[in-house]
């Protein structure tokens, strides 16, 4: 439906709304830059870079998104900025009033609460040992998921195939399910080759399991009338299965390839955590060993970053492939 037309003042009120964020980073950067410390802060200048960086990006989109809207007529971007402005502002307040409580007034005790550049300063400083550890979680975290996937959808397309299969595997999950797989990691790491062999293992053992569960509930889900006009068409087993099954199952296994990285993230920081002796997980337990907590807040917002990045990386495929369900709903 025709949207209806926006009053003057309604226009008013979204530009002010797009300007917050940009207004809420300048004030973060006059409290940062003009409050006295409390506390001796070496290489100032690079959380005000780090906060310029951030504003610069919000009004490169603003602009982008003001041309494609007025020039190209695809207001889609300012709609999510417009959307999104609330939310920036306040996470510009909030690195504001946190740099308060930390170097402007010391409310928070350091080192349990470093401020903001003292983190990122470490990002600089230990910049070398921060990228192989997270080099090193992303091929763990890419080996285990892959294999617990790949498994997972041979299991549950079986599974929901194949009621022979399904009563060989069927006790398996009801077994497994309901054991977190952090459970296994003590006897895995004694009985693993090698911790990453172990890591991996631990990680595709989650995987594994919600892909399984999903497919198998797709496919199980699947019409039997669907089938059966196959058949009378001619197909044979294979082509039911990849022909039929599978593609009406396609909306359940990509939900359960998304779940399954979640649950591979969770794995991933306990093995780390617990028994592997690299990653960021690792440098985590590794800093707080040392009391030196600039470093594992600095892995912590590393962490975050990757695995938000992860899992954007798979709704985007997900709404991609899944891309015609848009088209029904609208």
């Amino acid at each position: 439906m025709e949207q209806k037309k926006k009053s003057r003042a309604q226009h008013i009120l979204d530009a002010a709304i797009l300007l917050l964020p940009a207004a809420s980073g300048l004030l973060a950067m006059a409290e940062y830059r003009y409050l006295p410390d409390v506390r001796a802060n070496p290489n100032s200048v690079i959380y005000s870079i780090v906060l310029l960086c951030l504003i610069g990006l919000y009004l490169g989109a603003l602009i982008l998104g003001s041309v494609c809207a007025a020039g190209l007529r695809r207001p889609r971007l300012l709609r999510a900025l417009r959307y999104r402005a609330p939310l920036y502002s306040v996470l510009f307040l909030l690195l504001a009033l946190y740099d308060f409580l930390t170097l402007k007034s010391g409310r928070l005790l350091y080192p349990f609460f470093p401020w903001a550049n003292d983190i990122f300063n470490i990002m600089v400083t230990d910049w070398a040992a921060l990228l192989e550890s997270a080099l090193y979680t992303l091929r763990l975290l890419f080996c285990g998921y892959s294999c617990g996937a790949v498994l997972g959808l041979i299991t549950g397309i079986a599974c929901g195939y194949s009621d022979k299969f399904r009563y060989w595997v069927d006790p398996l999950l009801k077994i497994l399910g309901p054991i977190p797989t952090s459970t296994w990691i003590p006897l895995v790491m004694v009985v693993a080759s090698t911790l990453f062999r172990g890591s991996v293992f631990i990680i595709a053992l989650g995987v594994w399991f919600s892909v399984t569960m999903a497919s198998m509930t797709g496919i199980s889900n699947v019409d039997i009338s669907y089938f059966e006009a196959a058949r009378t068409l001619g197909a044979n087993e294979r082509q039911l299965v990849f022909r039929v099954a599978i593609p009406h199952a396609v909306p359940s296994i990509i939900q359960g390839l998304v779940q399954g990285m979640s649950n591979a993230c969770t794995s991933l920081m306990i093995a780390e955590m617990i028994g592997v002796e690299a990653g960021l997980g690792w440098y985590i337990i590794w800093s707080k060993s040392w009391a030196q907590y600039n470093k594992m807040y600095a892995a912590i917002i590393i962490i975050c970053l990757i695995f938000t990045g992860v899992t954007r990386l798979l709704n985007r495929i997900k709404r991609r492939v899944l891309r015609w369900q848009a088209g029904m709903v609208k």
